[in-house]
């Protein structure tokens, strides 16, 4: 009886086998309709009164081409359906109608509409469905003999192969008969191609049976027969379309999967592979099926995969696999190298690039699984080097250079982090020199791997700049010209010097910036070409970052931070000098980078911050980047206003204010980054971001930046935020015990005096320039503060440094009256002076609170003369700032009496 696996197997080469004819049929049909509407086209021209051609225009058209002309390329534009089959020939003309015979008339047009629901299910599911019936019957028919006992194992492998190879004739002749039939053509399903097809499906499971269920045939016999099943449907889809194709392809690569043993042989499954992958990439060539060569590539890649992660990686047959696919992408599937299609000059084709990348990719998984292996490692390398060879001759794979770019970087980055014996690295830093070691052979070729990649990618990329009329191309061997040395001295630098300082790559980033910076200069002197002058930027950048990279190697590790913060400032002036909108955005990504950079450690160093207030690893890792990225800005904006400018002037104003808070949380703590805050630290954050929000409402007004402006708002909230929350409740004296200090000069005055200062300032600032109650709400914080200093001050008098100990004295309750009452009558005066509506208002807001106070409070807690006093001096102010009011802000003048009117 069939078991399990095979019954899903031929099911789904079946299904298969249905899916791709269908694809095929519709696109076939698509033609037909096409071609029928010319037709009548050309029909409807003819005159009746002149002799018919000898042949029709619309059979010549479908008639197959015999002339040797060149394929269209594999490009997007040139892809279109596979031709039709030539499936009937046209009516021969009657031979016996003579000179004299008057012309015919010309037959009916063939029918173009839409064919309906009733004319589809006829044609074309009928026939589909057929076909999957066919495929399944053979099973079914089998299985039921197995099941009733009436045939033997090898009559039913027997019978399955006479059943798939009449399949196959049936295709074969219907195949013959439609293209002698006088018939006209109809949009219907392939017949022939479905009953090859469900044959092809048959023999597929036939000689499955014959091995895996019955013991028939040993793995190699099994194997070869089914390689040779795919391949001759490879081949039958030359005359029967793409289904075939699909079904052959899907087949050939998966007869390993189906044929296997508990000792697997790569050598013969990879050259299995490579007549499988050279007969599908020649089949895509010869009728352009860009999607027969995407398959092939994604099966072949697939195929990398298996053995990689065995504790014994067979390199050879792996490495093999994948230079044997590069190889033939190249010389097929490339389009214009060696036997591929061509192309339009300065056209990157994304088929021809993908397919390199696609096994670069491969040898890279070979490379990583392989422990950097010498056998992989070369491979790896000789197919890098191919790639740049293909890409300098065939335009349309300069994107696989891309591809090439990432993978060495990849590889020297996995190099670079795995474990690094220490006899490779001197405590300072560089490489100590090698040694008899079973792994010095290994970082020996990596070097000279690095040298070779940083060689020819810098050398190949400079090269390749004005040798196309398209600026892509130079644009992208510029870019890995510049990306990929950098990345490799990184990934080397990491991986020898552990990223300490290194005198000698300090050297050899020197040397790389020296060679970009002349790359620069001779692009300069050229020509105008496309893209020369992007390239020209990219290597002028290449160039700075190769200098930061130096300062990175030849200083402490925190200076990483700042040498990205200076490439932001030197492309920006870059930007300047040639204004190549990439450069803009270039120095914006360094803003970016720097962030993030940030983001990973805010203390720059770790612990080695230091304890020297204000001058630490913190001024330098904030102060520094902070300038550059102010810099870039003013260069950025003598441009333009962009998103670009934008970025920047956010990471100004970020990195300034992280430098004010990181430098007060360092003084406030004495060097410990991670202890709780206190009243000094707010204090001090609160004072510095309101001057902070002064000084952007000041910028803003000249700048006329969004940036400035939003950035103002925020500092303002974040002030406001920390003022409440810090001040007032976190770390408020009345609430917790904190010791504020001396008398006078304390805590209070810079925690409170002074924020209400700031406010008082930042509230005029933003007077005509924002709205009325943006303002006022800031000024009304100020009040707030300022009444709050005058009574924290008073406490402190009464109960010392510690403001939270000790009971409230009726002296105290009295004074606190007196001093509210004297704090308001200065805000009258100040009003009346400078004649100012909101102080006056500040002052009545005041004196307000003190009568409250004094009817709530003082009447119920004070006794004796301090609350006869309270409500006397009360008094006494009241009517004075009434009498004030009465003659000097709101006098009334007295109209004088008219004069008397003498008698005429």
């Amino acid at each position: 009886m069939f078991d399990g696996p095979f019954d899903v197997f031929a099911l789904i080469i079946a299904i298969i086998a249905i899916l791709i004819a269908i694809k095929a049929s519709s696109q076939a049909a698509e033609l037909r309709r096409r071609f029928s509407a010319l037709e009548e086209r050309v029909y409807a021209q003819q005159r009746p009164v002149q002799p018919p051609p000898p042949l029709p225009a619309y059979v010549q058209a479908e008639a197959p081409a015999t002339a040797t002309t060149e394929p269209p390329p594999l490009a997007p534009e040139a892809e279109t359906a596979p031709p039709p089959l030539v499936t009937e020939e046209p009516r021969p003309l009657a031979a016996s109608q003579g000179a004299d015979a008057p012309p015919p008339l010309p037959g009916r047009a063939p029918d173009s509409r839409e064919p309906g629901f009733e004319e589809q299910l006829g044609t074309r599911w009928v026939v589909w469905i057929g076909g999957l019936a066919l495929a399944l019957g053979g099973f079914f028919m089998v299985r039921y003999s197995i099941e009733a006992g009436l045939l033997g194992p090898g009559v039913r492998v027997f019978l399955g192969g006479l059943f798939a190879a009449a399949l196959l004739g049936a295709g074969e002749w219907t195949r013959r008969k439609e293209s002698i039939s006088a018939i006209a053509a109809l949009p219907i399903a392939n017949i022939p191609a479905i009953f090859t097809a469900a044959g092809t499906a048959v023999a597929f499971a036939t000689i499955y049976a014959a091995y895996a269920l019955y013991g028939f045939l040993v793995p190699a016999t099994a194997f070869v027969l089914l390689g040779i099943v795919a391949m001759c449907t490879l081949a039958a889809a030359l005359l029967h379309g793409p289904a075939l194709a699909g079904l052959g392809v899907v087949g050939a690569f998966v007869t390993p999967v189906l044929v296997s043993s508990g000792k697997p042989d790569y050598w013969a499954l990879y050259i299995y592979l490579a007549v499988v992958t050279a007969a599908s990439f020649g089949l895509a060539r010869i009728r352009l099926w860009r999607w027969l060569a995407v398959t092939t590539i994604a099966f072949a890649v697939l195929w990398i995969f298996p053995g990689l992660d065995a504790s014994e990686l067979q390199v050879a047959p792996h490495a093999f696999h994948a230079v044997a696919g590069f190889v033939l992408a190249a010389l097929v599937v490339v389009c214009g190298f060696m036997f591929g299609p061509s192309i339009e000059d300065g056209e990157i084709e994304p088929i021809s690039s993908g397919s390199l990348g696609a096994y670069l990719f491969g040898a890279m998984l070979i490379v990583l699984s392989s422990a950097h292996a010498d056998l992989a490692l070369i491979a790896f390398t000789l197919l890098v080097g191919a790639t740049l060879l293909v890409a300098w001759r065939a335009p349309a794979a300069t994107g696989a250079l891309g591809a090439a770019a990432a993978t060495v970087f990849i590889v020297f980055a996995e190099w670079a982090v795995r474990a690094n014996p220490d006899m490779l690295v001197l405590p300072g830093g560089a490489m100590s020199g090698i040694g008899p070691s079973a792994i010095d052979g290994s970082v020996t070729l990596h070097l000279v791997t690095a040298a070779i990649f940083a060689a020819g990618f810098g050398i190949a990329g400079f090269l390749a700049q004005g040798r196309s009329n398209s600026a892509i191309i130079p644009v992208v061997w510029s870019a890995t010209s510049v990306a990929t040395p950098i990345a490799i001295l990184v990934a080397l630098y990491a991986r020898i010097a552990h990223l300490d300082r290194s005198i000698p790559f300090a050297i050899l980033a020197v040397l790389l910036a020296a060679g970009f910076g002349a790359a620069t200069e001779a692009l300069s002197r050229r020509e105008t070409r496309p893209g020369t002058m992007i390239s020209t930027a990219l290597y002028a950048t290449g160039t700075l970052g190769a200098l930061a990279l130096a300062l990175t190697f030849a200083l402490e590790k925190g200076w990483l931070t700042i040498a990205l913060a200076l490439m932001s400032l030197g492309t920006a002036w870059i930007s300047l000098q040639r204004p190549i909108p990439f450069l803009r955005w270039l120095a914006a990504i360094f803003a970016g980078l720097v962030t993030a950079r940030i983001a990973y450690d805010p203390r720059i160093v770790g612990d080695a911050v230091g304890t020297t207030p204000i001058f630490n690893w913190l001024l330098w890792g904030y102060g520094l980047p902070a300038a550059s990225f102010w810099g870039a800005s003013v260069f950025l904006r003598r441009r333009a206003d962009d998103p670009p400018l934008r970025m920047v002037e956010t990471a100004a104003i970020l990195f300034t204010a992280l430098l004010a808070f990181m430098e007060i949380r360092h003084f406030a703590t004495g060097g410990d980054m991670i202890s709780p805050p206190s009243l000094l630290e707010f204090a001090l954050q609160v004072c510095i971001t309101l001057a902070m929000a002064i000084g952007l409402e000041r910028l803003r007004l000249r700048s006329h930046s969004i940036v400035h402006d939003i950035g103002a708002i925020v500092l303002t909230a974040i002030g406001g935020l920390i003022s409440v929350f810090g001040l007032l409740i976190l770390e408020n004296p009345l609430i917790w015990r904190i010791d504020v200090g001396g008398a006078l000069f304390n805590l209070l005055l810079l925690g409170y005096a002074l924020p209400a200062v700031l406010m008082l300032l930042l509230s005029y600032a933003v007077v005509g320039a924002r709205g009325k109650a943006y303002a006022n709400t800031i000024a009304g914080g100020a009040l707030v503060f300022a009444l709050a200093y005058v009574t924290l001050e008073i406490r402190r008098f009464y109960h010392g440094p510690i403001l939270s100990s000790g009971p409230t004295t009726g002296a105290e309750q009295y004074t606190y009256s007196i001093g509210w009452l004297t704090f308001g009558v200065v805000l009258l005066g100040v009003g009346i002076l400078v004649n100012s509506e909101r102080a006056r208002l500040a002052s009545a807001a005041v004196i307000a609170l003190t009568i409250l106070k004094a009817f709530v409070i003082d009447m119920s807690t004070l006794t004796g003369v301090y609350r006869a006093l309270s409500f006397m001096c009360l008094g006494i102010v009241l009517v004075a700032i009434g009498w004030l009011y009465q003659r000097i802000l709101f006098r009334r003048q007295v109209a004088p009496p008219p004069a008397p009117q003498t008698g005429s």
